[in-house]
């Protein structure tokens, strides 16, 4: 019997999960909105999300939410972090023992700093948790572009097994046990697209973008050691080619609050107008809070956090950054 998969969340990027498990397995798509559900059951497409794209026509989705998870022997999370708790605890009773958790979500819980396979080992204790993270914008996959990601597990033999679950013609799954490294990764390179974007909205070239992602990189892979991430995933897929996608494509949603912030806008009136969540907002909060912890100086993630935490200006951010003493491009911190 195939592996039936279980994926909680329609938004772009679970439905694009779905869609390419369902290449290789039976594959349910839980969503809250009804339209979306039935507009993937009966005519291969999210309406709301991914308008125009076709989806494996053997993907079906529910928003039944109990009967769906009870029947999984995977079950996959692709809600945004601040529901991703309570999404755990309402499926806590539905889901059957040791069922594999992969999250989607790229973010850290607000609170509580907790990486989201750490929320999985405290509401679900006793499922393996792992991680489905990469440089990986849903439109350019379902378009027919081929893409790389990293199934972050613990347990080798579970990992190999789910590597073969995503895996298609034009998606290439690596495995890494290097699950810390791999979700810090995902996490933190949203703060820095925030900035990326930042830089294009106020004009500044490509020389300021790429010192902007090389210096975020730097920050990201310090402070992911510092909490116990392997140095060797933050130059992989996980750390180096999410943070570059994300900080250049026009699809990336952190991207988008930067360059808004950039041209002016609040973030409020940024936030009002998505209709996604762009998870660097709130995790910049939790980062400086990490960078603090640690005794890590992160002067980028500092500044993005004061733009969209205490009303500093992306100009006035800028500024701060090249006012700030130079030194070894090395030098430990």
């Amino acid at each position: 019997m195939k592996m039936r998969v279980v994926v909680l969340g329609g938004g772009s990027w679970g439905t694009t999960v779905a869609h390419l498990a369902a290449h290789n397995t039976p594959t349910v798509l839980w969503c809250r909105d009804e339209d979306v559900a039935s507009g993937i059951s009966d005519r291969n497409e999210n309406i709301r999300y991914l308008s125009g794209f076709e989806l494996h026509p053997e993907l079906t989705a529910t928003t039944d939410i109990g009967r769906a998870v009870g029947a999984a022997d995977l079950l996959v999370v692709g809600v945004p972090s601040h529901a991703f708790r309570s999404t755990l605890l309402s499926v806590a009773d539905h889901l059957r023992p040791w069922v594999p958790v992969v999250s989607l979500t790229k973010g850290l819980e607000q609170g509580t700093k907790l990486r989201m396979t750490e929320v999985v080992n405290e509401v679900l204790p006793g499922h393996p948790a792992g991680a489905l993270t990469g440089p990986n914008l849903a439109k350019e996959i379902l378009a027919g572009a081929a893409a790389a990601s990293v199934i972050a597990m613990t347990d080798d033999e579970i990992a190999t097994t789910l590597q073969a679950v995503f895996t298609t013609g034009i998606f290439r799954v690596y495995t890494n046990n290097d699950v810390v490294g791999a979700e810090l990764g995902g996490a933190l390179k949203n703060v820095f697209a925030v900035a990326s974007g930042m830089a294009d909205g106020l004009g500044t070239g490509d020389n300021t973008r790429a010192a902007v992602i090389t210096r975020g990189l730097a920050e990201l892979t310090r402070l992911g050691v510092a909490m116990g991430g392997d140095p060797q995933t933050f130059a992989g897929l996980a750390g180096m080619g999410d943070l570059v996608a994300t900080c250049i494509s026009r699809q990336s949603r952190n991207r988008h609050v930067g360059e808004q912030l950039g041209r002016g806008k609040t973030i409020e009136e940024v936030v009002a107008e998505m209709d996604q969540v762009a998870e660097g907002v709130k995790t910049a909060r939790v980062v400086t809070e990490l960078a603090a912890h640690y005794g890590i100086e992160m002067p980028i993630a500092s500044e993005v956090y004061a733009v969209v935490a205490e009303g500093r200006s992306a100009a006035d951010a800028y500024v701060g950054l090249l006012g700030r003493s130079i030194t070894a491009e090395h030098a430990p911190r």
